[in-house]
Parts: C-alpha cells; sequence; structure tokens
C-alpha cells in the first residue's frame, strides 16, 4: 500500500528482526491510521533535505519491539516513529539540526514531536498522536546509563556545531 508519493506500507512494517524470529509485525487499524500521518512526516522531511531517507525502522509491533529492546512506550509501537539516516545529504547530526532548525525558523515547520540524534549514528523522529500537540522537543543520546540529554549536545552536554 502505498501512503505517500514516497513512502510505502512495506518499507515502514520492514524488519529483519521480525522476519528471522517469525514475528508478525503487521499493524492495527490505529497503527495504519498513524503510519499514514508518519510518511507525511517523512515527505516533509525528504523534501526539506531534497535526497531520499533510509528507514531502518518504524513501526514496531509490542513483540518486535521486546526482541529488540525498545523502550515500553515507544512510540514505533504506535506507528508514529522512525529511525532513518539521508547519507546524500550528510551526518546524522546534519539531518538531525535541518529538521531542528527548519522547525523552529519556518511558518510551514515539519510538527515533530521528538527528533533525537541517537549514538551520533541515525536520527528517531517521531510525531505526535493526532489527538497531541507535538512537543518539538530535540534530544541527543549518545550512552543509555546517561539517558537523553536537552537539545543536539555530545556526551558531556557541549552544543554540536
Amino acid at each position: 500500500m502505498q501512503l505517500t508519493p514516497h513512502f510505502h506500507l512495506d518499507q515502514l512494517i520492514a524488519s529483519e528482526t521480525a522476519q528471522a524470529r517469525g514475528i508478525d509485525n503487521q499493524p492495527d487499524a490505529i497503527a495504519l491510521r498513524n503510519l499514514q500521518a508518519l510518511a507525511e512526516g517523512l515527505e516533509q522531511v525528504q523534501t526539506l533535505l531534497g535526497h531520499p531517507l533510509q528507514i531502518s525502522s518504524a513501526y514496531r509491533s509490542p513483540a518486535l519491539n521486546a526482541a529488540v529492546g525498545g523502550a515500553l512506550r515507544s512510540q514505533h509501537c504506535e506507528g508514529l516513529a522512525a529511525d532513518f539516516t539521508c547519507a546524500e545529504f550528510g551526518p546524522p547530526l546534519a539531518v538531525a539540526r535541518a529538521i531542528s532548525t527548519h522547525s523552529q525558523a519556518s511558518a510551514a515547520n515539519i510538527p515533530f514531536d521528538q527528533c533525537i540524534l541517537e549514538y551520533g549514528r541515525w536520527v528517531h523522529l517521531s510525531f505526535a498522536s493526532p489527538d497531541t500537540e507535538p512537543r518539538q522537543r530535540v534530544l541527543s543520546i549518545h550512552d543509555s546509563r546517561q539517558g537523553y540529554l536537552l537539545g543536539l549536545v555530545d556526551a558531556q552536554g557541549k552544543i554540536l556545531a
């Protein structure tokens, strides 16, 4: 099912872990509605960056989320989050900066809930459920023991240029 011009449902539910372990990763009706909204948000990001996104994880059924060690209340389980890179645009820090800067400076912002630079290797972008106001929270995580840090910062809290 084509959700938007550049994003197909299969792309947002694909999982090597689910396939290898025989986990059903089909979304229910609510998650499918959320995946439509996620795809629309990802379209905005792809337009902003001018290059295709490489999605590594989006929807996760509760069983899949448990198998990959995801957070208990992960927005991935609701179909509201995706992890991705965009190598043609630049490193994950540049991608996260472009999304967060554009959303703060533009009236036509991308209404994300959270934009997280994760371990310097990918961007986690989530959107709020339809009945919730997006927080537009920008975070970084470098070490799971240290947890999330406010803003695009290094492990010591220094703002990343």
